[in-house]
């Protein structure tokens, strides 16, 4: 007897496939710049961010529950349903990113300063392979993991409960799981403060 998967099958995983290999290579895309070098922000001559615009939801129109896992860049397993219950921040990049390094300085202290508050930051990285990220995570001494999301299956989960039109993104995520701002672009230290704040302060006398 044949154990081939019926047709339909075959077509539909392969759709599934094909079409988050397609959208790793548009959000990637969207970090593209004309030469220049680096500044000591981050910056590149020529390179156009997103607009930096920060969309928030109250509890009851929410998306969700996200949970996204995988391998991080050390082949270590990371799963955000570990962290059920308490806030996760989840951020898009790669390495050649213009305004992921910029943003890098406010993303670590913003892990250092609420890692006693039930905070997790997650980075994902559809981009780049274990030496250049590691590199990155190096330079700007990051405290957290990052998914090594070669197929594209966690910006796809994301990208099923909220869009993701640039690299980067920055989401952040209730004690539920549930989608409770995104911030398209690079994201301000004070920004995500002001986020990651009004998110805890929602389960306070709870």
């Amino acid at each position: 007897m044949s154990r081939t998967a019926p047709a339909p099958r075959r077509a539909a995983r392969r759709a599934r496939t094909a079409a988050a290999l397609v959208l790793v290579a548009a959000l990637a895309g969207c970090g593209s710049q004309v030469g220049g070098g680096f500044t000591d922000d981050g910056e590149r001559a020529g390179y156009v961010s997103a607009d930096t615009s920060v969309t928030t939801w109250p509890v009851g129109e929410r998306e969700g529950p996200v949970t996204v896992s995988g391998l991080d860049f050390d082949g270590e397993a990371v799963d955000t349903a570990d962290w059920a219950g308490d806030v996760v921040v989840l951020n898009t990049w790669y390495a050649a990113c213009p305004p992921c390094r910029a943003e890098a300085p406010d993303l670590v202290a913003v892990a250092e300063e609420y890692a006693d508050d039930g905070v997790h930051l997650l980075g994902i990285n559809s981009t780049d392979d274990a030496g250049a990220a590691l590199a990155f995570e190096r330079t700007f001494e990051v405290p957290y993991p990052s998914l090594h999301d070669a197929d594209g299956a966690a910006v796809a989960a994301l990208q099923g409960v909220v869009v993701l039109n640039a690299v980067p993104t920055t989401v952040v995520l209730d004690r539920e799981g549930m989608v409770a701002a995104r911030v398209l672009g690079k994201v301000e230290g004070s920004t995500l403060r002001g986020l990651v704040d009004d998110v805890l302060a929602e389960g306070e006398g709870a």
